[in-house]
């Protein structure tokens, strides 16, 4: 029976709260996360499928993973999550050296097919579910200050790039009072803040509960001090949305809200459900309700049918409303998408020139509303030493941005009074004040 099992994880913050997940179960069954290959009698792969460079790492890792499997013939290696989902057999095709092959629907089976019989013959198991929300388990939390807390899986919105809908299935909700049991959970463990994941997180519903519902209750649990969540879509923010997170402290004055285009014509292919004026004004009624909001978005640029033109209208968008920060990304074609089976008519040559733009105009409008901070304190919860200083604690502040500062002595979960002296376009510099500037006066 295996009783050792290594996983890496690949993709967005989903994928690693699947990690916990999985690990949660596992330990439950008797089988215990190692921290390395070669330790392991079981070696797993969580995956994301997103975009094609993605899997291509994942494919490069498999196969040096494979010596682990070579030297120790009881090994087993394995892929789960998105990719498993999206390949299924075909990977065998691939990479026939694979012992298993599971989708996001089919954790459970994993301490089963961890034993004796399991291996005997590559197994292949991704049947999406309509009702699997794993809501009976307890993840196994990465140590921290965050713990992440999946409340809806799947997706019912079909853009015409997106893979997800098919790899993860349709949208279902975790019940509320399950939700609320895992983050009184999480705090009881020590965890300072929560967010909230789903691929459409504000679409959340629990019969005739809904997404504002399950901020407001969360925001009166005790030990909790901060409540952020990820992603959500355009069309589902809606009044009551807006109206708790402008009244409830506890709820993080950012939010990340995915434009894709700002060109109407590129909107209506990719199926968003939205136009830009509609989506502008959901910017201006969000930054009225909560003053000083930070927003942070997604952006493709390519997408097929993409013109000069359309560009032109994204470019000129995100200039003038200044998002703080953004994911950018060339369009990538995904096999199984509706947009997959369109010609992708933008050149590799225009898609590079578009994205470095946009990069360079959006690193320009990071830098200069970083710099708007210096001068003000920001509260920070401490997450621990800082990357590149050392001596210097890192940490987030309530708008999501990096915070870096020299330590006195702040322990991981405090939160702390930071004087903002510089900034990165990524990064706010500074030091402590108040009741910390004395402890770092006495320590100095």
């Amino acid at each position: 029976m295996a009783r050792a099992i290594y996983i890496e994880t690949y993709g967005c913050q989903m994928n690693l709260a699947d990690t916990e997940l999985l690990l949660g179960h596992l330990a439950r069954h008797g089988i215990r996360r190692v921290p390395s290959a070669g330790e392991a009698d079981v070696i797993l792969l969580n995956t994301c499928a997103i975009r094609e460079h993605a899997e291509e790492r994942v494919v490069g890792r498999l196969t040096q993973l494979l010596e682990h499997k070579r030297r120790a013939s009881h090994v087993k290696l394995g892929i789960v999550g998105c990719m498993a989902q999206h390949h299924r057999e075909r990977l065998l095709d691939r990479l026939p050296f694979l012992d298993l092959i599971l989708g996001p629907d089919e954790y459970r089976k994993l301490p089963g097919l961890c034993g004796e019989a399991g291996f005997d013959d590559p197994l292949v198991e991704v049947r999406l579910g309509r009702e699997e929300t794993y809501a009976d388990i307890v993840p196994a939390r990465e140590d921290g200050v965050r713990a992440w807390v999946t409340i809806m899986r799947g997706c019912d919105r079909f853009c015409t790039f997106c893979i997800v809908p098919f790899v993860r299935g349709r949208e279902r909700s975790l019940p509320l009072p399950l939700v609320l049991d895992q983050v009184r959970q999480a705090a009881a463990g020590g965890y300072r803040e929560v967010v909230f994941l789903g691929q459409t997180v504000n679409a959340y519903r629990d019969r005739q509960l809904g997404f504002a519902d399950l901020l407001r209750a969360t925001a009166r649990l005790d030990g909790i001090e901060r409540i952020r969540f990820t992603s959500p879509h355009p069309s589902d923010v809606n009044e009551e949305m807006i109206e708790v997170m402008a009244t409830e402290p506890k709820i993080c004055p950012q939010i990340h809200l995915p434009l894709q285009s700002a060109s109407d014509s590129v909107l209506e292919r990719m199926e968003r459900g939205y136009t830009i004026e509609e989506y502008d004004r959901l910017v201006r009624r969000l930054r009225d309700a909560v003053p000083g909001i930070e927003l942070s978005t997604d952006v493709i640029v390519g997408f097929p049918g993409e013109r000069e033109e359309d560009f032109r209208a994204t470019r000129d968008y995100v200039a003038r409303v200044g998002y703080d920060s953004a994911f950018l990304f060339a369009y990538s074609r995904r096999d199984g998408t509706r947009a997959g089976r369109w010609p992708d008519d933008v050149s590799p040559e225009d898609k590079r020139t578009r994205l470095a733009e946009l990069i360079e105009l959006q690193e320009g409008i990071s830098a200069a509303r970083g710099r708007a901070w210096r001068g003000r304190t920001v509260e920070v919860l401490v997450e621990g030493p800082a990357r590149r200083q050392v001596g210097w604690l890192a940490g987030k502040s309530r708008e999501f941005r990096t915070t870096v500062f020299p330590s006195s002595g702040q322990l991981p979960g405090e939160l702390v009074s930071v004087r903002v002296e510089d900034s990165t376009a990524h990064t706010l510099i500074g030091r402590t004040c108040g009741i910390d500037a004395e402890k770092e006066a006495a320590v100095g």
